[in-house]
């Protein structure tokens, strides 16, 4: 579970006592290696040198000893394509007949994604995208001195598994910080976001896809419901709000829409 959530700035030192160890009773499991592992997050990065872990953006350290994982929570900073990460992107247009550029954020050059990309695609079937065009993506190659390449489609099934075009609904921007809270396993425990649990506990009934970018698409039969769920979203995101403080919140919305 997290227990630590100092402060730290770029280029802090980590002090050694807040990095989790593995368990006495884990390293006597076949998955020892596995177990031993410690996973770095957003916003540190490990300095092959000296072995020292350190941070690249301001913001508060959480260090997971359950996991062992390490990450900084930060609410700013630009967004930063990472392999594995799903995104919501814009299409912008199409090229040569094999890809399509997409916007994932104001501040990073165009990712690709090729328009075999998708479930069941081939040269016949690809998908026609116009520019404007929404779709749910995995990063499947970032590098700094490419651009990141998308795919619509699991490696390993073939299906999509969810991702692909992102038809009617509208986006709402949140931090970085949120939309990584938002695609951890859904909590009601403190630290952890429950709004769209609590709104469909209200009632309401809503589509979401969360990109890792800061995006967050939602779809409704109901404009008011859209309305509502982008405002909570954005409220929590804003206020930073605890989980009662989010549930009393959303009770407050559902009587406003009444």
């Amino acid at each position: 579970m997290e227990t630590e959530r100092p402060f730290v700035l770029p280029g802090d030192s980590i002090d050694p006592s807040l990095i989790p160890v593995p368990r006495q009773q884990d390293a006597q499991t076949q998955n020892s290696k596995k177990q031993a592992v410690l996973r770095l997050g957003p916003g540190l990065r490990h300095m092959a040198a000296t072995g020292a872990i350190v941070p690249t953006v301001p913001g508060q350290l959480v260090v997971d000893g359950r996991k062992r994982s390490m990450w900084v929570e930060s609410k700013g900073g630009r967004y930063v394509a990472s392999v594995g990460d799903v995104v919501i992107g814009q299409v912008q247009r199409s090229a040569g007949g094999d890809l399509f550029y997409v916007n994932l954020s104001p501040y990073t050059s165009n990712a690709i994604l090729p328009h075999l990309a998708f479930e069941g695609a081939s040269k016949k079937t690809r998908p026609q995208l116009a520019p404007g065009a929404l779709v749910y993506a995995r990063v499947s190659l970032a590098n700094r001195h490419m651009d990141p390449e998308l795919e619509c489609v699991s490696p390993a099934t073939g299906k999509a598994d969810g991702l692909g075009p992102l038809v009617g609904g509208t986006v709402f921007d949140v931090s970085l910080g949120l939309a990584r809270r938002l695609l951890m396993a859904r909590s009601r425990e403190e630290g952890q976001v429950a709004v769209l649990d609590f709104l469909g506990d209200e009632g309401l009934a809503f589509e979401t896809a969360i990109g890792r970018n800061g995006k967050v698409w939602v779809r409704s039969d109901s404009i008011k419901t859209m309305i509502a769920v982008g405002r909570a979203l954005q409220k929590t995101d804003e206020d930073d709000l605890s989980v009662d403080d989010q549930r009393k919140m959303v009770k407050w919305l559902i009587k406003s829409m009444r």
